[in-house]
């Protein structure tokens, strides 16, 4: 594992102060990059989750998906929770947090964009960065591997309408061309590149030298992003801290809901523990990449959709790898119980 992974909240730490910081002190300097769009799209923003997104997309191996009949269980589980149950439990959460819970705390005008937010994060399971959550909890890189595929494939079809549906179900307008704009800049056109360069590539052993190449650019993306999004965020963290704080709350609840969810079916159903591991993570982690381009597209830089998209990466990375060290603690628990029900 590299020094990034390894210190990956550290260095996503590091970009949030410099992004806040950066934010207050220079605002000209961010409004002058928000206003780098064409259709409602950021630029700036759109080559940082290209960066990010391609060299995960390189990794994917379509063909892999013929192998879903094997060990069927863990992608029956992260198919039905990631795409059956998160995201209209996260849209609940969002319409009982800021339409009643916290109704006394946030202007009413606002409480729409908060839930437009948490729609967006919701209806995007985690693609990228699942491989990290996966190598850190020792989880089966191939069958992760068909797991994301199968998910990214699933995305392209079905993030639009689910995130639709459930935008015309809180009574926020749908904007269809920029959403289906973001979802084919963001999912389709980088799948496509990465299916045109793994066959240009041919050969696993020199995909993955292209993906360790690469690699940099993509970690490089991440941070950038971390640090832009922050920094166009700035005035409203530094006016507001309790505005964050509340913002969290349901994007926690969510995680932890989420993961106990997966990995409770995954050891009822006594599914290996490298299996089950990155198909709990695969759920409880957003693909927050899309989630905050989508935003932004939708709403605008300085938004509450795209504020609580940021909050998401704030919460993500702690929140992620706190579990990745709970899957380890009960990785003998998994074990034990597949070895017992095979000698059976």
């Amino acid at each position: 594992m590299g020094i990034f992974e390894r210190f990956l909240s550290v260095w996503v730490g590091l970009c949030i102060i410099i992004g806040i910081t950066a934010g207050v002190f220079f605002p000209s300097v961010f409004s002058a990059l928000a206003g780098l769009q064409f259709a409602n799209v950021n630029l700036i923003v759109a080559v940082l989750i290209w960066a990010m997104v391609y060299p995960m997309m390189v990794s994917v191996d379509v063909s892999s998906l013929r192998r879903i009949h094997e060990r069927p269980k863990g992608l029956i589980i992260t198919v039905v929770v990631n795409w059956l149950i998160k995201p209209f439990t996260m849209a609940a959460l969002g319409v009982l947090f800021f339409r009643y819970l916290f109704a006394g705390f946030i202007p009413a005008e606002d409480s729409s964009q908060y839930i437009a937010g948490l729609i967006l994060l919701g209806a995007a399971p985690c693609t990228a960065m699942v491989f990290v959550w996966s190598q850190l909890t020792k989880g089966d890189p191939n069958y992760t591997l068909v797991q994301v595929s199968l998910n990214d494939v699933i995305m392209v079809f079905a993030f639009a309408p689910i995130v639709a549906i459930l935008l015309g179900v809180t009574e926020i307008a749908i904007p269809w061309s920029t959403l289906l704009l973001s979802v084919g800049l963001y999912v389709i056109v980088p799948l496509i590149a990465g299916i045109f360069t793994r066959q240009f590539l041919a050969t696993e052993a020199r995909i993955s030298q292209f993906t360790a190449r690469v690699k940099p650019f993509s970690v490089m993306g991440l941070l950038a992003t971390v640090i832009l999004l922050f920094g166009f965020q700035g005035q409203v963290l530094t006016a507001n801290p309790l505005l964050i704080a509340l913002l969290a709350v349901p994007i926690l609840i969510q995680s932890y809901g989420i993961f106990a969810l997966a990995y409770g079916a995954a050891f009822l159903w006594r599914v290996p523990h490298r299996v089950a591991a990155p198909c709990a993570l695969i759920g409880t982690s957003n693909f927050f990449e899309l989630a905050v381009a989508v935003a932004i597209g939708l709403y605008g830089l300085n938004s509450g959709a795209a504020l609580v998209t940021v909050v998401g990466v704030l919460v993500e990375v702690p929140v992620m790898l706190s579990l990745c060290a709970f899957a380890n603690r009960t990785r003998n628990a998994f074990d034990q119980k597949t070895e017992r029900v095979a000698a059976e």
